[in-house]
């Protein structure tokens, strides 16, 4: 995923803050290319900043188009936003994860994509969907559907951006091997304390790799517990003796 082509396009947004929330959204999620489909003029810079704070240089260099045609002319695709379905709304709405994926692709081959959001109060009028390729769609409560368009923003780039880091876990789980030299370890200590007869092993052994091999440990968590079960069978030995 090459974040660089990724364009956020708003329509026509009403409230000035929510484009300096947009600008922060976007920020977090390492995008920067805003377009907005409106007059400059329209919106009031110092509220833009309020809550831009330090993404306020999206905003800065955020271009304005006519409409979100020429908003996204340069564009391999374009995706509305939206969360209502109908003949009109281009009938299969794909789901933040799913187009990403579609992304990844295309920005990958230098082409830029285009996520399309609309005004606060309406969303994507049918007229503007229609000047879209695609349609992407945010799940939400039947009770209360609608998000904050900054809110919206931060679903969508996260998504995006969290394409870029699919394999990331923070960390790199041990192998089965690994984790059972930990149990060995696990049920070396509790037999030295007379935990359990030499009969009783195998079902210990099994109970500790069934549910370490659910945790995912890490490697230093591996060590930690071989140490603190042969700490603690030390310690009985000493109070033993």
């Amino acid at each position: 995923m090459n974040l660089q082509n990724i364009v956020i396009v708003l329509s026509h947004p009403e409230e000035s803050r929510n484009v300096g929330a947009v600008c922060r959204a976007m920020a977090n999620n390492s995008i920067k290319e805003l377009r907005i489909v409106g007059s400059r003029e329209s919106i009031d810079d110092s509220r833009v900043r309020i809550l831009a704070i330090h993404a306020s240089p999206i905003w800065d260099k955020a271009t304005f188009y006519e409409s979100i045609t020429k908003a996204t002319k340069d564009c391999v695709c374009a995706a509305g936003t939206t969360r209502r379905r109908g003949k009109k709304r281009k009938g299969k709405l794909y789901l933040p994860e799913e187009f990403a994926e579609i992304a990844s692709g295309a920005t990958d081959n230098d082409g830029k994509v285009a996520i399309v959001f609309g005004n606060e109060r309406t969303g994507l009028t049918d007229e503007e969907l229609l000047e879209c390729t695609s349609g992407v769609t945010i799940p939400s409560s039947d009770e209360f559907a609608s998000l904050n368009l900054s809110h919206a923003v931060q679903i969508m780039c996260y998504h995006i951006f969290r394409h870029t880091k699919k394999n990331f876990t923070g960390y790199t789980p041990i192998s089965l091997e690994r984790l059972d030299k930990t149990v060995t370890s696990i049920a070396d200590s509790l037999q030295d304390i007379g935990f359990f007869s030499k009969t009783g092993r195998p079902d210990m052994e099994q109970f500790w790799r069934t549910i370490l091999s659910r945790a995912s440990l890490s490697e230093s968590e591996a060590r930690y517990l071989e140490k603190t079960f042969d700490k603690a069978a030390g310690l009985a030995s000493h109070n033993k003796g």
